[in-house]
């Protein structure tokens, strides 16, 4: 294999204005491919209610497209080490497009669980390409001043997100549906932007062959699992045959993916890059982040509308909270690691105050005020500000610049799946406690437990509904519970990574210094 990678033409660093005008169409998809996950978020109730949907097939809309968005973030991780990154960014960018447009005209909820299949698909590009290409541009010493800009698009996405999904179901002559056409004109916006200002250097690697085998493998052992967790506890029990068979199966297909992926020249995932402890614990860490992050957070717009009463719009302002202290601890402490070059102080405060921010919201019910709720939100906010993203930084760091696709992919890719288990299995646990506390009041109802269906409140008689109310406040709590142990054990785990310098050099710098010591050797 050859490969050469051709500087920069002006032979220069980019200056900070070049570098966010060539981050303007990148962060464009990156806002289409949040508001892609956040939009329906407000929506969800009446959606799955218009539908005909159930509780399960509510946490199914979420999991299935972070399933697709996991399974298929190596393989575009990959590609991006050995193919031309704006185009792939752009082919992600179509298919999100394709997706929402059949979400959009969905009359049922297999239909639309399918679209969000092909969305989570063109998700898991962008949500892989993003910080490849950023790590391309700029240098892990200088990419924390970049952070900002990030963490707003991440911020604005998802406060937009909610707020405009609530106001569509709202507006009787908009609705729901208009929450996946939205995106649509954002994703071709993104796509010209991306053909005018995203510059990179042309890197050729001849007589490769991508690993297609070992890419079918890893999506088909990783959505065995997944449709598994998504499952158990609604369809089987988590102890019964289809459970034996399918984790069985899940991990038979990911050892022969290990197998395949040892023993070809370009792996999806090289299974080297393990060997650099920086990655591998970052990488724990972000399994651990993603279950807890995703999956209690994904269930709390849920809780503002069916336990506290509030309107999609008002569910999305209460999201508001969160966000902010998200934007703001992402953005401070970007600034602070460029100045100082001192990433791990951020990363263990982050982690602490993200496991105080669990602990208090497991205390929340019907009845906690929105001031509490509020205060509750900024701690987790602020917390998950300074560790999710820092974590991507820390390894792109430590790692040679021809794997910094599959680094980077590896660690999305693990986050991602930990958020997919998370909503899974944690919305099993969110529709058992409910069944159990609405039974506990109300006994066995005429459906055979009552809550397989997410209830329309206002048709239900007042002392009905109060019930329901209660119980979606106490199986919330519940949730957030859960999620503690991942939490604390994460920012153990943080406690190991160790302090390494960062490097003032970008990717594509650092790949070219890398291509002509090869070339040299040769």
């Amino acid at each position: 294999m050859t490969v050469t990678a051709d500087p920069p033409a002006d032979g220069v660093k980019l200056s900070r204005g070049q570098v966010v005008q060539a981050l303007s169409g990148l962060m464009m998809g990156l806002f289409v491919a949040i508001l892609a996950g956040t939009v329906v978020a407000n929506a969800l109730p009446r959606i799955v209610a218009d539908l005909g949907g159930s509780q399960s097939s509510y946490t199914w809309v979420v999991t299935t497209e972070l399933l697709a968005m996991t399974a298929t973030v190596p393989l575009w991780g990959k590609l991006s080490d050995l193919y031309n990154k704006k185009l792939l960014i752009q082919l992600s960018l179509l298919m999100f497009v394709i997706g929402s447009l059949v979400a959009g005209f969905s009359q049922d909820i297999g239909t639309l669980i399918a679209s969000r299949v092909v969305q989570g698909v063109g998700a898991g590009g962008l949500t892989a390409l993003v910080s490849v290409v950023m790590a391309a541009m700029v240098s892990p010493r200088e990419l924390g001043r970049y952070m900002g800009i990030f963490g707003a698009v991440f911020a604005v996405g998802t406060v937009a997100g909610p707020l405009i999904g609530g106001v569509m179901v709202d507006t009787s002559w908009l609705g729901w549906r208009w929450c996946f056409f939205l995106g649509v004109p954002f994703a071709a916006l993104a796509i010209l932007l991306l053909q005018r200002t995203l510059k990179l250097p042309t890197v050729k690697r001849e007589g490769v062959k991508v690993d297609y085998l070992g890419a079918f493998l890893i999506m088909l052992g990783v959505s065995t699992l997944l449709v598994w967790t998504s499952l158990a506890g609604h369809q089987f029990d988590w102890l019964s045959g289809w459970s034996f068979f399918l984790v069985g199966a899940g991990v038979v297909v990911l050892a022969l993916a290990v197998w395949v992926e040892s023993r070809v020249a370009e792996p999806i995932v090289p299974l080297s890059i393990f060997r650099n402890r920086t990655v591998t614990l970052t990488t724990i860490v972000s399994f651990l982040v993603g279950v807890a992050m995703f999956g209690g957070t994904v269930f709390l717009s849920q809780y503002f509308q069916l336990s506290l009463g509030k309107s999609p719009t008002v569910a999305g302002l209460m999201g508001l909270p969160m966000i902010f202290g998200l934007l703001v601890s992402s953005t401070v402490s970007g600034q602070l690691i460029s100045k100082t070059g001192k990433w791990k102080v951020y990363l263990v405060l982050g982690g602490i105050l993200m496991v105080a921010g669990f602990a208090l919201l497991a205390t929340i019910d019907r009845g906690t005020s929105i001031v509490l709720l509020s205060a509750y939100m900024v701690v987790l906010g602020i917390g998950v500000g300074m560790l999710m993203q820092n974590l991507v930084l820390v390894a792109q760091n430590d790692v040679a610049a021809h794997d910094l696709g599959a680094s980077t992919s590896v660690l999305t890719f693990f986050r991602s799946l930990g958020g997919t288990v998370g909503v899974s299995v944690l919305g099993a646990v969110l529709a058992n406690r409910l069944t159990s506390e609405v039974t506990s009041h109300l006994g066995p109802l005429p459906d055979g437990g009552g809550t397989s269906a997410v209830p329309d409140l206002n048709l239900l008689p007042p002392e009905i509904a109060a019930v329901f109310r209660d119980a979606y406040g106490v199986a919330t709590s519940s949730i957030f519970l859960y999620c503690l142990p991942f939490a604390a054990l994460a920012v153990l785990v943080v406690f190991f990574i160790k302090q390494i310098p960062l490097k003032t050099q970008t990717g594509d710098e650092r790949l070219a210094q890398e291509s002509a010591a090869a070339a040299a050797a040769d």
